[in-house]
């Protein structure tokens, strides 16, 4: 398939899932539709084919050059090495939302760090002992612990 061809299908793909997520996004957090189109949006990442570079630096409005950086960085997971680099649907969609909210609030200096900070955190966020360990906190439970000292609470 030729990259013009590619940028299209991928465009397509993209604007597809944004749709899903934008009415998805509309619906009270309990509605019964509202997992369905999440659903939906994943499995249409799911199944789309790796993204060459250039058509992920086209959708990020980043230089081939900075997303072939931002792959070897790990910003951007490599699905494909061989025979030509290909990198994973869902990350770069994942990261276009990112730039597109740092962008939009004025940054454009240092993205690289904003959204493998935003990545990092979102990463944190998702561990289930994290989670665990604040609601843990949010009940009083626990010990509290400084400077490699227990305080009796």
């Amino acid at each position: 398939m030729s990259v013009a061809a590619e940028k299209e299908q991928t465009e397509r793909l993209l604007a597809n899932v944004e749709a899903i997520e934008e009415v998805a996004g509309t619906l009270p957090s309990g509605a019964p539709g509202r997992s369905k189109l999440y659903d939906v949006a994943d499995n249409l990442l799911d199944s789309a084919m790796p993204i060459r570079p250039v058509v992920a630096a086209d959708l990020l409005e980043l230089t081939e050059k900075t997303v072939r950086a931002w792959a070897s960085e790990g910003v951007l997971l490599v699905s494909e090495q061989e025979p030509t680099m290909r990198l994973e649907p869902r990350r770069v969609h994942e990261v276009m939302h990112l730039v597109r909210e740092i962008r939009r609030i004025g940054r454009t200096r240092g993205l690289l760090d904003e959204v493998h900070r935003r990545l990092s955190d979102q990463a944190l966020l998702e561990r289930v002992d994290l989670a665990e360990s604040l609601d843990q906190v949010v009940r009083g439970e626990g010990t509290v612990v400084r400077s490699g000292t227990t305080i009796p609470e």
